[in-house]
């Protein structure tokens, strides 16, 4: 089976991706988030792998947007722990680095390491295509930050392991398929959905009172602006109850005369968060 992931081969992406699927599936690496959701919808891969949301920086925003404004649904989803490692040629010393490449943020998370070995940070488009790069070039004085899955996909060395500040760094991976190929026999134990409320005072309190009545627990609540109609939030909602669930049927009928614009972006089994 084919899957698809954004970024170089090795990136977390990846790492999430083989963490979820117990069988041996096929992944292909996408540069751009846009270009994996084609790829779903265009019937070249049949799943697709998504990050939605860090426990440090927040929402993927740009994801969440794809998810809404495309057929997609979410059918599981997995929380993936962040090991940002030091990683080089073989050969090379930690001692002799000069520059170490990676995402910015990534770069941003392991500061003070770098600072305390006097490695200057350099931004690049992507940890696992930093990695690569490396390996490429061949240098000695040069590193990269990245997965413990780059160091065995290029051959690269770990010099010092879980070098960022914050430990228990998360990310939140939804996993996709289209619209028209959900599973019958799915577990669907929490959902994702999404809507507007009316633009009047109170609106959007009473679209939270509707979960309450039918004794819903909310996990997320949070806003998007819809770039169309400036000043209008698009919310974004996650739920501990699948959607096949009369309590969640109920619900969803009555936001629906109460909210605009209400989609179901999946439902799916719980996914376990593994803290460090």
């Amino acid at each position: 089976m084919k899957v698809a992931f954004q970024g170089e081969k090795g990136a977390y992406s990846e790492v999430a991706l083989r963490n979820f699927f117990n069988e041996e599936v096929e992944a292909i690496g996408y540069e751009l988030s846009e270009e994996v959701t084609d790829a779903l919808l265009n019937k070249e891969v049949a799943m697709a792998i998504l990050p939605v949301e860090n426990s440090i920086v927040g929402n993927v925003n740009v994801n969440l947007d794809l998810l809404y404004k495309h057929p997609l649904f979410a059918i599981g989803e997995v929380y993936q722990n962040i090991h940002h490692h030091l990683l080089a040629n073989k050969g090379a010393k930690i001692e002799e680095l000069t520059k170490a490449y990676s995402h910015p943020i990534a770069l941003a998370q392991c500061r003070n390491f770098l600072n305390k070995n006097s490695i200057q940070p350099v931004a690049d488009y992507d940890t696992a295509g930093s990695c690569k790069l490396l390996k490429e070039r061949g240098t000695l004085n040069e590193a990269a930050i990245g997965s413990y899955l780059c160091a065995e996909t290029y051959g690269l060395e770990i010099l010092s392991d879980d070098i960022q500040e914050t430990q228990n760094n998360i990310t939140r991976f939804l996993a996709l398929v289209r619209e028209e190929e959900i599973p019958e026999s799915l577990l669907q134990t929490k959902t994702s959905i999404a809507f507007s409320a009316n633009h009047r005072p109170g609106a959007l309190l009473d679209c939270l009172q509707i979960f309450k009545k039918y004794n819903i627990n909310l996990t997320k609540l949070e806003s998007r602006p819809i770039p169309e109609d400036p000043f209008q939030y698009i919310f974004f909602v996650d739920f501990l109850s699948g959607i096949k669930e009369s309590n969640t049927i109920q619900c969803l009928q009555e936001l629906n005369q109460d909210a605009h614009h209400v989609k179901v972006l999946g439902s799916y089994p719980k996914g376990h968060k593994e803290v460090n």
